[in-house]
């Protein structure tokens, strides 16, 4: 994709109607359930780590993290309009500008945690080794990076991966632990990106999703004789970790 298709795309990220950012906080109520379990199961466990979000969008992650008592936690977003609805939200530490230049201004060793929620798609495999390479550089020993992708291997993943022009690539669990794995990750989970049940309504989703992943398994086995390992969500969440110091 060519630089001038991409910065016009970003540059009305909201107004095209890419991006959905509330009003109010009060607004990000029905996202909170499911970004309050990624960070209590994802997070580093020490409320002082240093974490960036790359690609943080309006920052709804963000200000989950401060509200679950992380203190040291900033974003970073390519899109203005995302920026500014975050500033309109209250929500501070959100910097405009390119994900790249924001990693190669952190001390090597500087982080705790990455997180990069629906990017890299975003990116060509050519840009990709810059980007995975960069976040590397930027963690700390023992470091992780939060990932969340679209995923090949679901039957549904066309309406994530097609649903929007900056969109390059997606992954399976198997693709992306490659990539990972072959950067200098030294273990890399996989997790499938399931409804989290709160409520009637969700834990309806989430008993149907059940059922429905057991089909998708039969099927699996069925072609392949293996119904174990598969993740059929349209989209995936992994979390790498980077080698621990040598001892």
């Amino acid at each position: 994709m060519s630089d001038a298709l991409r910065e016009r795309l970003y540059a009305s990220y909201v107004s095209a109607g890419q991006a959905h950012p509330p009003a109010t906080l009060a607004g990000l109520a029905p996202r909170l359930p499911y970004l309050r379990k990624l960070v209590d199961a994802h997070f580093p466990s020490d409320r002082d780590a240093r974490v960036l979000e790359v690609g943080c969008g309006y920052g709804a992650l963000v200000h989950v993290a401060r509200e679950r008592g992380y203190a040291n936690v900033a974003g970073v977003d390519v899109s203005a309009e995302q920026v500014a609805a975050a500033q309109a939200l209250g929500i501070d530490d959100i910097a405009h500008g390119d994900v790249l230049a924001a990693l190669a201004a952190q001390p090597a060793g500087a982080l705790d945690a990455v997180v990069a929620f629906d990017v890299l798609e975003h990116f060509s495999r050519d840009e990709l080794i810059p980007l995975v390479d960069a976040v590397h550089r930027a963690l700390a020993p023992g470091g992780r990076w939060i990932v969340h992708v679209p995923n090949g291997e679901s039957p549904f993943f066309g309406q994530v991966r097609y649903g929007d022009l900056t969109h390059e690539l997606a992954f399976t669990r198997q693709s992306l632990r490659q990539l990972l794995l072959a950067s200098g990750f030294a273990r890399v989970d996989v997790f499938e990106d399931a409804p989290v049940p709160h409520g009637l309504r969700s834990r309806a989703r989430a008993v149907l999703w059940s059922a429905i992943r057991t089909a998708l398994r039969v099927c699996a086995a069925a072609e392949t004789g293996e119904a174990s390992g598969h993740v059929f969500t349209r989209n995936l969440l992994a979390v790498a970790f980077k080698p621990p110091a040598a001892a």
